[in-house]
C-alpha cells in the first residue's frame, strides 16, 4: 500500500515547526524528486505471529525529504504488499536492509533497477558490508549509519546542486572501486527532527495489540554506550546515548493519540530507562495530563535494580510491561557477551518489577561458541524461576557490524551466509560442543519448557478473560513453533547433521533448482527460507513426535 503527500514546509504534517525555515533542516530551493522509500517484505518467526510495528526509521526519513521540499511515498511491503510499486514514477528508490531483511531489499531493488531507476540502500546490513550491496549490480548508494542529513544531501546531489562526495556516510562505485564519504556525526538534537512520517504508512495493517489496545512505536533516544558482543547498535548509531527531552516525549504520545487514536505505546529505544529522571518526567508529564495510556519498553537490569523509584513513576503511569535482556544463565557467557551485568543484579530487578505488578518480557541467547547442553540448560532455569510473563529465546547470531560476526570470520565459525536464515532461529555458525541439530533441540526443548507449563496456560487463559486476546496469541505461538521446528528438521538436513525428510531434496542455500518427481510422488512443498518440505509434513506432527520422544 502506498501514500503520498505533497510537499509541505509549514510543519503541520509532521507535527513541528518550519526546521526547514529555522535552518535546522535544508531547504530545497524549488526543486523536487519523487522518492520512493520501501520496506522490504520479511519472512521470519515473528512475522508469523503477526508482530510487525511501524518502520519508524525510514518514517523518519521521509519526514525530512518532506520538509526539504521532496514528493515521498513509504511502501510497506512487509505488511501491505499489493499493489506493487510502480517504479517508473520516482526518481530515487531508497530501500531499508536489516540483514534477514537484505535478500528481499535485493530483490525490491532489481524491480526498480529494471525500469532504470538509481538505488539507494540504508540500514544495518548494508551500513557494515557495502561492498556487497554496491557489487551487486543493483545498489546504487549505500548510506551508512543514521540518514536523516545524508539522504537529503544526496537528494541535493541527484538534482545536482551539489556532488556526491559533499554527502556525508555515503557509499558508492567510482571507477570500479568503492568510494566512502567521511562519517558524518550522529544527530545531536533528537528533540529537532520532524516527527517520523505515519501518514505516509499503512497503519490498519499494523494489527499487533498490548491488553486489549492496538499500539504503536515511538523512538526517543538513539546511541548505546554498552557495546555487548552480539549487537550493532552501538556501532551504528554510536556509543553516546543522546536523549530526546521528556516534554518532547509526552507531545508526541499525545499527538500520536489525538490524531491516530492509539492509546497504547511501545517505546522502541535500546534502553528507554538510561536516564531513570528522564523517565521520572515523562511519567509526571502523562500523569499530570492525564493521557490515559498504557505502555512499555525495553530496559536492562541493572538501570530497573537500582532505581525502585523510577519504576513506581513508571507503573503509575500505565507501564505494563519491560523487555529485559536476560541472555543467559551463566555468569562467564554474560561476561563474555560484554553485558556488564550480574544474575545477581537480574534477581534484585525482576523482585522490584514484582513489587510493582510489571509484567517481564525477558530474552535469552543460546549458541554462545562456548555452550554446552548444561549452559543452555542453565538458561533455561533461569527463565523458569524468574516469573516471567513471557520468555523469548534466540539463537546466537552474527550480525554484520558485530564483534560476534568479526569473530565467527577469524574463526571460520560461518556454516553460509544465507542471510535470510540469519533470524534468531537458525544456528548459523559453529560451536565448540554442540552441533546445529543439537542446539535446535535445545533451543525447541527451552520454549516447550516454559510455556507448556500450567501456570504459563492459566496465565494466558486469565488474559483472554481481562483483555480478549491471550488465546489468540497463544494459540498463535503454538502454531508459529510448530511450523518452526519442522523448519528446523529440514534445515538440520540439509546442513547434514540429520537424515533426509522422505522426499526433500538437497539444494545449495538459496537456490531454486527442484529435482524433477518421479511418476507417482508427492511433490514436495516449498518452506521460504530454509528448504523442502515434503507434502503433507505436518508441524504439528513433528512438535507430537518432540514431545512423545523426549528431547535430549
Amino acid at each position: 500500500m502506498l501514500s503520498e503527500v505533497t510537499p509541505n514546509v509549514d510543519g503541520r504534517k509532521t507535527g513541528r515547526l518550519d526546521d526547514v525555515k529555522t535552518g535546522k533542516w535544508p531547504a530545497n530551493g524549488g526543486v523536487s524528486m519523487r522518492i520512493l522509500l520501501v520496506n522490504p517484505p520479511k519472512v521470519n518467526f515473528f512475522r508469523r505471529l503477526h508482530l510487525a510495528l511501524p518502520p519508524l526509521g525510514i518514517a523518519y526519513l521521509a519526514a525530512v525529504l518532506r520538509q526539504a521540499g521532496h514528493h515521498v511515498r513509504i511502501a510497506d511491503l512487509d505488511v501491505a504488499p499489493d499493489p506493487a510499486p510502480n517504479f517508473s514514477q520516482y526518481d530515487l528508490v531508497g530501500i531499508s536492509a536489516d540483514t534477514i531483511g537484505y535478500p528481499a531489499a535485493l530483490a525490491v531493488a532489481e524491480e526498480a533497477k529494471r525500469v532504470g531507476k538509481p538505488v539507494l540502500m540504508g540500514g544495518y546490513h548494508v551500513s557494515f558490508r557495502d561492498e556487497e550491496a554496491l557489487r551487486s549490480g543493483l545498489v546504487d548508494y549505500v548510506i551508512r549509519g543514521e540518514a536523516e542529513e545524508p539522504i537529503v544531501r544526496l537528494a541535493e546531489a541527484l538534482e545536482g546542486r551539489r556532488g556526491l562526495e559533499e554527502t556525508p556516510s555515503l557509499s558508492f562505485l567510482r571507477g570500479g572501486e568503492v568510494f566512502r564519504t567521511p562519517s558524518g556525526p550522529p544527530v545531536e538534537d533528537l528533540d529537532g527532527l520532524p516527527l517520523p512520517a505515519r501518514d505516509l504508512l499503512p497503519l490498519d495493517h499494523y494489527q499487533v495489540t498490548f491488553r486489549g489496545r492496538r499500539h504503536t512505536s515511538i523512538i526517543t533516544s538513539r546511541g548505546c554506550p554498552f557495546a555487548c558482543s552480539f549487537c550493532a547498535s552501538s556501532r551504528f548509531a554510536g556509543g553516546r546515548w543522546r536523549a530526546r527531552d521528556p516534554v518532547s516525549i509526552a507531545d508526541e504520545v499525545q499527538q500520536v493519540r489525538d490524531e491516530f487514536g492509539y492509546r497504547a505505546f511501545a517505546f522502541m529505544d535500546d534502553n528507554f530507562t538510561l536516564n531513570p529522571q528522564r523517565v521520572i518526567g515523562f511519567a509526571d508529564e502523562v500523569r499530570r495530563r492525564n493521557l490515559d495510556i498504557i505502555w512499555w519498553c525495553f530496559s536492562r537490569a541493572d538501570t530497573i535494580a537500582g532505581n525502585e523509584a523510577m519504576v513506581r513513576a513508571m507503573a503509575r503511569s500505565g507501564c505494563g510491561q519491560i523487555f529485559l535482556g536476560l541472555e543467559s544463565g551463566t555468569e562467564e557467557i554474560l561476561d563474555d557477551y560484554g553485558k556488564r551485568l550480574t544474575i545477581a543484579q537480574q534477581d534484585r530487578a525482576l523482585a522490584i518489577l514484582r513489587r510493582n505488578r510489571i509484567k517481564v518480557h525477558g530474552a535469552f541467547i543460546v549458541g554462545h561458541p562456548a555452550e554446552t547442553r548444561r549452559t543452555v540448560r542453565q538458561t533455561v532455569a533461569q527463565a523458569l524461576r524468574s516469573g516471567l510473563a513471557f520468555a523469548q529465546f534466540s539463537i546466537l547470531t552474527p550480525y554484520p557490524g558485530t564483534p560476534v560476526f568479526d569473530e565467527a570470520v577469524r574463526e571460520g565459525r560461518l556454516l553460509h551466509t544465507n542471510w535470510n536464515l540469519y533470524d534468531g532461529m537458525h544456528a548459523v555458525m559453529r560451536t565448540d560442543h554442540l552441533t546445529p541439530h543439537e542446539l535446535h533441540r535445545l533451543f525447541i526443548e527451552g520454549y516447550r519448557t516454559f510455556y507448556v507449563r500450567p501456570r504459563q496456560v492459566a496465565s494466558e487463559l486469565w488474559d483472554t478473560l481481562r483483555f480478549g486476546e491471550g488465546l489468540s496469541v497463544g494459540m498463535g505461538r503454538v502454531m508459529a513453533f510448530a511450523r518452526l521446528a519442522s523448519d528446523l528438521r529440514s534445515y538440520d538436513f540439509r546442513l547434514g547433521s540429520r537424515e533426509a525428510p522422505q522426499n526433500v531434496s538437497l539444494r545449495d542455500f538459496g537456490g531454486r533448482e527442484r529435482r524433477p518427481a518421479t511418476k507417482g510422488e508427492a511433490r514436495p512443498t516449498r518452506v521460504r527460507g530454509t528448504g523442502d518440505q515434503p507434502a503433507g509434513w505436518s508441524g504439528l506432527r513433528w512438535t507430537a513426535k518432540i514431545r512423545r520422544e523426549g528431547l535430549p
